[in-house]
């Protein structure tokens, strides 16, 4: 691919050739390789190089087309050029996206060095190795039928007409494990584990393949629970994976178009217990794969979405944020709708709690470690949501797992309910979290 000042030069002199005054270009470039086994054989490895760009061209009456395309030389960026500013003629005329306010302010320093990447053998022999001790866990482990170690380089660019020139690159090293057990007359049970670095050598693939064992093993002695209210604690993973399913509650777009459980002006409402607060915080040093800018090259930067329970403030666009009178929050994708996200959560505890609880000490408690079918599950405009899901019953410490039970609940309901938030946080691929306690939380056993 070519250098971002290349591509920079190639789109100034083809726009000034084809007449355009005003255009902005966002690319990215990925260069991946991964690997599967299936009992002590590769099953499958795949390199891959992607690469894309997406232009935006505003015409005289600042009317705004787009287009995408994979080929970033002189010819493809011309033709990329042209066909974004014919489009731009049927181009929305109201609240039409403009250029970020910060896309030229200074971005922070992160630093971030390439990893070199590991030769292929040593991914597959590195694979191998986990699952056959995996296997050697314990004789009821018959296969790890999900399994994968993927590294990627990642370089990201955005320039617009207006001077602003934004690139960073970084490296990325992930393990995902999934074991499952078969014993004569009873059911399948399974555990996962996911870990993430810069680089394939710092990669904690031990700690890894314990989690996974551990957890796969505790689910083997399992019971019927009996429906009715628990206490639950979320593990951090379930935790952000309903926080995700919910995300509307933050997004400025969502509110805007009606799709939201939030309104504009819920600013400043109590929307959780005291004991919550809940980040968007793309630049927290445990997020691997930090960006410093966003699809419209606005900064990244530490949101504060909950406080105290306090609803603080939205994700935005550099739209959104015009219409709502605000600041961009480096939250916005580009393309012909802008659309936005939450980069990487950081829930913590806002106060000290009056009582510490712990699963030690704790009687007849739920502990959830993984939600599924969170696509079908999950009703995000009226905030309900009925899910089956992987946990134990805690009794002072003792876990025995169970066998299938489904946890309903309202989520806005759910966020009130709260009565403890862990001190300790744990890195998931979302976010960084605690274990999350909640009160009287409808359980359904078989």
């Amino acid at each position: 691919m070519p250098s971002i000042h290349e591509i920079a030069n190639h789109a100034k002199e083809n726009a000034s050739k084809l007449g355009i005054k005003k255009f902005d270009i966002y690319g990215s470039t990925i260069d991946e390789t991964s690997v599967q086994v299936d009992q002590g054989e590769p099953k499958q490895v795949k390199a891959s190089n992607r690469s894309g760009v997406t232009v935006r061209v505003w015409n005289e009456e600042n009317t705004m087309g787009v287009t995408s395309t994979t080929d970033v030389d002189p010819k493809g960026l011309e033709l990329a050029l042209k066909t974004a500013y014919e489009a731009s003629f049927f181009g929305v005329k109201e609240n039409v996206p403009d250029f970020s306010p910060e896309a030229t302010v200074a971005l922070p320093d992160t630093h971030q060095e390439k990893a070199p990447q590991a030769p292929v053998n040593e991914l597959i022999n590195s694979l191998l190795g986990a699952e056959k001790e995996l296997l050697a866990a314990h004789e009821a482990i018959t296969g790890v039928p999900y399994n994968g170690l993927a590294q990627r380089d990642i370089d990201r660019f955005y320039l617009n007409s207006d001077g602003a020139t934004r690139t960073e690159s970084h490296s990325l090293a992930s393990i995902y494990l999934y074991s499952k057990t078969e014993e004569e007359g009873k059911k399948p049970r399974s555990g996962s584990a996911f870990r993430i670095e810069r680089s394939l050598n710092n990669l904690d693939i031990q700690g890894c393949i314990q989690e996974t064992a551990e957890k796969t093993i505790s689910h083997l002695n399992y019971d019927k629970i009996k429906s009715g209210k628990y206490r639950v604690v979320f593990s951090p993973d379930a935790f952000l994976s309903l926080l995700g399913a919910f995300s509307n509650l933050f997004n400025a777009q969502s509110i805007l178009d009606n799709q939201s459980l939030s309104k504009a002006d819920d600013l400043g409402k109590e929307i959780a217990s005291p004991l919550l607060s809940l980040y968007d915080d793309s630049l927290h040093p445990a997020n691997i794969g930090a960006e410093s800018f966003d699809g419209e090259g606005t900064p990244t930067r530490q949101v504060k979405l909950i406080e105290n329970g306090v609803l603080k403030s939205f994700l935005h666009s550099a739209g959104t944020a015009k219409r709502m009178n605000t600041q961009p929050t480096g939250n916005a994708s580009i393309g012909a709708k802008v659309s936005v996200s939450p980069n990487f959560y950081h829930v913590f505890a806002a106060t000290l709690p009056e009582q510490d609880l712990s699963l030690d000490t704790a009687e007849n408690v739920i502990l959830i470690d993984d939600l599924q079918a969170l696509h079908a599950g999950v009703k995000s405009l009226q905030g309900s949501f009925s899910l089956p899901f992987d946990g134990w019953l805690v009794n002072k410490g003792e876990r025995s797992s169970i066998e299938s039970a489904t946890v309903a609940g309202d989520f806005l309901e759910l966020l009130k309910s709260i009565v403890y938030v862990d001190k300790e946080e744990e890195l998931t691929p979302s976010g960084v979290c605690p274990k999350i306690w909640v009160d009287q939380l409808s359980i359904t056993g078989d």
